[in-house]
């Protein structure tokens, strides 16, 4: 993994020298994303500046440093991630007559890209962000892998356009528009993150997972950059004439995982895997160790003093598929690593089993560069209890109609997942922290709702397609991403391997759920040809804090010193009346919520953060 940077004068008048200067800022602000190496690239002309620091995976010489071009030099790339089909791309070109100069994945970007022609995207197997400027037609062209597992930020102001994988690193061009978005904010207090094009900042934007952006700089052009989608995830039910048995739809996915996780295991450093104990994470190690017949490292983390540590049925999987083991127990301490956590966050991600991931990389990163995880199988394959929780109520008649009498109207899908199953508060909540509801977010709101009441697709389908679009790259992938890379870990996810999700976009809603709770059923069932099916089977855990990690009194205790404090910044862009009744509301009994406090504690933890905000090196 690496850290990327880039900007364009389009009139701005930087001057080549002042240009780099800006350029290694920003570039300098991510060293956790690449210790190993720092590239900087600026055009003759003072046009394009490019910056890349180095995680070195494939290729440790220097030969591989970025940013790198083709033979010629008239197409160059800085680029963030993993190309795992890059063998197989630069057979094809050398074959039709170019050459290469490291054995690195990214030097096949330049070449394939000559032409400019995102449709070579689809030639793509691997997860990236990158930028690439290509010098004769004076056009950049920036791209972001299908589920968004790397991340990409934009950002255009008077007489320039930019480009980082971190917001911070944006925020060092002089000029740069950093007055928090009322818009991001509404959508943070909703869904505890920011879902693309949104960010926190007025002044920037995320490339949204599987789109790709084209500037055209050229003295005749407009400048202004054009986004469109390559690639999408949208989940429906199989249209073979021929039904295929679970038994067989299990056997077609064993060879395509077994495929994804085999490319994952090609590095020139220390790799291990991330193990839970949970389907996921067990499945990935299991075909390693079981298909693959290869040795591997496991990590795992575990708290103190509670039942909700995973790491006793961690080492049980390790135990049983032979893995060379190592775990950590820790103290759970919510309260001691919170600012830490808020401190790490280029952007506010209310999630908090960040705190968790971030322990577990950072113990990882002691042994190895690579890790891969079971990221992405409960949105691929339907594994969430929110999707059972409201699969039953729709399927009950009973439980919607009570639902519906206290409702006052009757209820649909989109308000069974609408709800804190899935929005941290609801649309009247945050309406009143902020006054108003914008028509933006008022339209987000009423296309959510449109897409989860659709009743051409099953519900399951809906609800699957929602979070690949939002929740997974929104709050998984960026977790994931932010946290390893604080420690320079990379992460690779099988389960998202692109031939994984064309196989998911298929399974039947059958094959993903049974009632009562077979969950993620398809997966389990495969997971089972390795593990005791009681294990599979064992309750859900998922990878969170537990609750002996903080007291309610603890929580509200800091709320009230940050929050309410005079000093408090959340408080000053939201009405602080209503600020107040929540907390008050919070002491009662029954009533704290830790998925409300938490990630206001974390906004108002990163409003605190020390900005670097239009910081000029000159």
């Amino acid at each position: 993994m690496c850290g990327i940077a880039g900007i364009i004068d389009q009139g701005a008048g930087f001057g080549r020298d002042r240009l780099r200067a800006i350029t290694q800022t920003m570039r300098d602000t991510m060293v956790h994303r690449g210790p190993d190496d720092a590239g900087l690239w600026v055009d003759e002309d003072g046009r394009c500046a490019l910056a890349h620091r180095r995680l070195s995976i494939i290729d440790l010489s220097p030969d591989a440093r970025q940013p790198m071009g083709n033979e010629d030099g008239s197409v160059l790339v800085t680029f963030n991630g993993e190309i795992y089909n890059f063998q197989e791309l630069r057979h094809v070109l050398e074959a039709s007559g170019h050459r290469f100069r490291s054995k690195s994945d990214g030097e096949v970007l330049p070449h394939l890209f000559e032409s400019l022609d995102a449709a070579m995207l689809h030639e793509l197997d691997g997860m990236f962000a990158f930028g690439l400027w290509h010098r004769p037609r004076q056009r950049l062209l920036l791209a972001r892998d299908p589920f968004g597992k790397k991340p990409l930020y934009y950002a255009q102001g008077q007489g320039w356009f930019a480009f980082a994988s971190e917001l911070q690193a944006l925020t060092c061009i002089p000029g740069f528009n950093a007055t928090v978005d009322q818009d991001s904010l509404a959508l943070y207090l909703l869904l505890q993150y920011i879902p693309a094009p949104w960010t926190i900042y007025r002044g920037a934007q995320k490339l949204p997972p599987g789109s790709f952006l084209e500037l055209d700089c050229a003295v005749s052009s407009s400048g202004e950059p054009s986004v469109r989608r390559y690639a999408t995830f949208e989940a429906r039910e199989p249209e073979s004439t021929t039904p295929r048995t679970l038994d067989e739809n299990v056997e077609e996915l064993r060879v395509i995982l077994l495929g994804a996780v085999r490319k994952r295991l090609v590095s020139d450093v220390p790799l291990g895997a991330f193990l839970s104990g949970g389907v996921d994470s067990s499945l990935v190690v299991a075909m390693i160790t079981q298909e693959l017949r290869r040795p591997v490292k496991t990590y795992s983390i575990g708290f103190e003093g509670t039942a909700e540590s995973e790491h006793l049925f961690a080492r049980q999987v390790a135990d049983h598929l032979g893995t060379e083991h190592h775990e950590q127990l820790l103290k759970a301490d919510a309260l001691e690593l919170v600012a830490q956590i808020a401190t790490m966050l280029d952007e506010p991600n209310g999630d908090s089993s960040c705190l968790p991931t971030f322990l577990l990389c950072q113990y990882t990163r002691q042994f190895v560069t690579v890790a891969l995880s079971g990221d992405g199988g409960d949105e691929m394959f339907g594994g969430y209890g929110r999707y059972r929780d409201t699969l039953l109520e729709d399927s009950s008649w009973f439980a919607r109609a009570s639902r519906s009498l206290r409702a006052g109207r009757w209820m649909t899908p989109a308000d069974s997942y609408l709800s804190p199953r899935w929005l941290m508060f609801q649309p009247e909540e945050v309406q009143a922290f902020l006054g108003d509801m914008s028509p933006v977010i008022s339209n987000q709101l009423a296309n959510w709702r449109k897409r989860l009441n659709d009743s051409r697709l099953p519900l399951l389908h809906r609800m699957r397609n929602l979070d690949v679009a939002t929740y997974l790259p929104g709050a998984v992938l960026t977790k994931v991403d932010r946290m390893s890379m604080q420690v320079s870990l990379e992460v690779r996810c099988p389960l998202l391997d692109g031939r994984v999700a064309d196989f998911a976009r298929t399974v039947s809603a059958a094959d993903c759920w049974q009632q009562p709770d077979d969950t993620k059923r398809i997966l389990k069932r495969l997971a089972e040809k390795y593990l005791p099916a009681s294990w599979i089977r064992r309750k859900k855990m998922g990878f969170g804090l537990p609750s002996n990690a903080w007291s309610h009194e603890e929580i509200l205790e800091l709320a009230r010193e940050f929050l309410l404090s005079s000093s408090g910044r959340l408080s000053g862009l939201i009405d602080r009346t209503a600020l107040e009744r929540l907390i008050l509301r919070q002491t009662q009994p029954g009533s704290f919520s830790i998925y409300q406090m938490w990630p206001l504690l974390v906004l108002e933890l990163w409003l605190r953060k020390p900005r670097i905000a239009g910081s000029d090196p000159h």
